[in-house]
């Protein structure tokens, strides 16, 4: 079994001071970042997370030579730092995204050529793909479509879903991308690739279903009122609506003054930064990494400083 972690050599370059203390990596997937930052910062521990169950019993294995250096939980990620010694958290690591194993892995319905429809990330959860298609009017269909597609013609697409689904239940990802039909490529400023309209109405779907940038911004919630201290906080994503939660958060713990806008001076004492915003503009993957891992040029990691 391989999996490829995305901008390994980005994400060792930024943990690579830490020589002691807890890195967290909430979404620890097939270990591939892990087993990097274990090897390279030999003197620190390492707590995973992933509620997928299959990922986590592989990681489990992957890294039995690690010993007791390493915690693995079977827990969604934004639960995860409630169970852990703060004070002794150095660095937090989420790689918001699907492993190729899990697209390719055809029962788990993440891939437009699935005999599934599902998109489970932790398979022992209720709702799923299917539920979701073949169950939600056409108005919750078109909100999420619209809000987590971005796709303009939200509303034609859900009454398409819905009108097929009247006749027999949609039970598989290619009869959901027969129904979407053929749609024209249409290029996402996020991506800078074409991207079809299948994969923006499966990125909807997967978003509600795992209820995904809710669980982003609850991990990035409970890291700010967690009080960290000295602690270098990553996240990868892989799609504008991610990416522009995690540049906002890290945007608002930069600011130092919090009065309203409408104040003419500041009088909140100037001193509320939570630390500071490393990366200006989003890290993403070069050239050569790109031409070799095809998956990896949707990825933007941010990275803030905790002081």
């Amino acid at each position: 079994m391989i999996h490829t972690p995305v901008l390994s050599n980005e994400v060792l370059e930024t943990f690579k001071e830490i020589k002691s203390g807890t890195i967290v990596d909430c979404t620890l997937g097939y270990a591939g970042h892990s087993s990097l930052i274990l090897e390279q910062n030999g003197g620190i521990n390492l707590v995973g997370c992933d509620r997928d169950k299959t990922a986590v019993e592989y990681s489990t294995k992957k890294l039995e030579k690690f010993g007791n250096r390493v915690k693995i939980y079977h827990s969604k990620f934004s639960e995860i730092l409630k169970h852990l010694d703060v004070g002794n958290i150095r660095g937090i690591l989420a790689d918001i995204g699907l492993s190729s194993l899990q697209i390719d892995q055809n029962s788990r319905g993440f891939s437009l050529n699935s005999d599934t429809l599902d998109m489970r990330m932790d398979v022992s959860q209720e709702k799923d793909a299917k539920f979701v298609i073949n169950s939600y009017s056409a108005s919750q269909l078109e909100r999420i479509l619209r809000e987590y597609g971005e796709l303009k013609d939200a509303k034609f697409i859900a009454s398409k879903i819905v009108k097929a689904r009247e006749i027999k239940a949609i039970s598989t990802a290619k009869e959901l991308v027969s129904i979407i039909g053929d749609a024209p490529m249409r290029r996402s400023k996020f991506q800078k690739s074409s991207v079809s309209k299948a994969t923006l109405v499966f990125q909807a779907v997967r978003i509600e279903v795992n209820s995904e940038l809710d669980e982003l911004t609850t991990l990035l919630t409970n890291i700010r009122n967690l009080n960290l201290t000295n602690c270098i906080v990553a996240i990868i994503s892989f799609h504008s609506l991610e990416d522009r939660v995690v540049k906002n958060t890290f945007k608002e713990w930069s600011k130092n003054c919090i009065c309203p806008e409408f104040f003419l001076k500041c009088e909140c004492g100037g001193d509320h930064a939570l630390g500071e915003i490393i990366t200006k503009k989003a890290v993403t993957p070069s050239q050569k990494e790109m031409k070799e891992n095809s998956r990896s040029r949707c990825a933007k990691m941010r990275v803030f400083k905790i002081k």
